[in-house]
């Protein structure tokens, strides 16, 4: 008996591995396609886009500094303006949201239970169905730059936060804010000095999930800023296009990798940390 649980074990841990192992390569395979051919010529990339580089299609950077040259817009604006659009967004999601899901689930009122249940329905309203009236409002009220279009992510990015943090929330005994507060803290200081430190690991994934989406968006940035003076990458990438649909295949492949790396190191760094963070929030709410 006790045989045929092990093999039974086996088998599922096997076939589970397998699995996972197809999902994986399926998610990893595009991006290997891109970062090969971002080293081959234009003309390699049309006619054998699943073949590794070769000595006759190999042109090393020339696509790198191609992606980087093009155009009038310097690349190293787009580069700028992603960065402080990702960090603006992302440190006003945090901040914001932590502190709502902390007061949600230690004032338990009516008002606050509204809040969380809009801040969870958020999560399933489609973008397309508000993206219209949105760059509208966000052109009324000045939110078309890079300076002010955080708090438009700070909308569409609260539903997730606030359910996480929530989670985690439950979990935090609160002994530990009495005793802050009988040592004579207020309300900021017990949250900042003690509820936020204890919520590092769930602070951390959901950053790293923001700054995910923050960075490779290309929709919401599209719509909202004005693309004569504003431009991410995404959107520079976009405009490799040339006249008659032309596209340098290369070149954009390039940057897309240029534009995927620092994701792909941030998240392997923190990815202890996410799963940590999304446990707490999800499983002790």
């Amino acid at each position: 008996m006790t045989e045929k649980l092990n093999r039974r074990k086996r088998f599922s841990s096997a076939a589970l591995s397998t699995f996972f192992a197809a999902v994986t390569t399926v998610w990893v395979l595009p991006v290997v396609i891109v970062l090969y051919n971002s080293f081959k010529s234009n003309e390699a990339i049309k006619t054998s886009l699943f073949e590794l580089p070769s000595a006759e299609n190999f042109v090393g950077l020339e696509n790198y500094i191609k992606g980087i040259m093009h155009g009038n817009y310097p690349f190293y604006n787009a580069v700028l303006y992603s960065f402080i659009i990702t960090v603006l967004s992302v440190a006003l999601i945090l901040l914001c949201t932590s502190m709502t899901a902390w007061y949600i689930k230690r004032v338990d009122s009516i008002f606050c239970k509204v809040v969380y249940y809009l801040c969870i329905f958020s999560m399933v309203v489609p973008f397309q169905m508000v993206m219209f009236t949105l760059s509208k409002t966000a052109d009324r009220l000045g939110l078309d730059t890079p300076y002010t279009i955080p708090i438009i992510y700070l909308g569409f990015g609260a539903g997730l936060a606030v359910f996480l943090f929530s989670g985690f929330v439950n979990s935090i005994p609160m002994d530990i804010e009495e005793a802050a507060t009988i040592d004579g803290c207020n309300t900021f200081q017990t949250f900042f000095l003690v509820v936020a430190p204890i919520m590092k690991s769930t602070y951390i994934s959901v950053g790293i999930l923001q700054i995910m989406w923050v960075w490779n968006d290309y929709l919401l940035p599209y719509l909202v800023l004005d693309k004569t003076e504003y431009r991410t990458i995404p959107i520079q990438i976009q405009y490799l296009q040339g006249s008659y649909g032309r596209v340098d295949y290369g070149a954009t492949m390039a940057l897309i990798m240029m534009c995927l790396l620092p994701i792909i190191i941030i998240y392997f760094i923190c990815q202890k940390h996410i799963i940590k963070g999304v446990l707490s929030g999800a499983v002790k709410g």
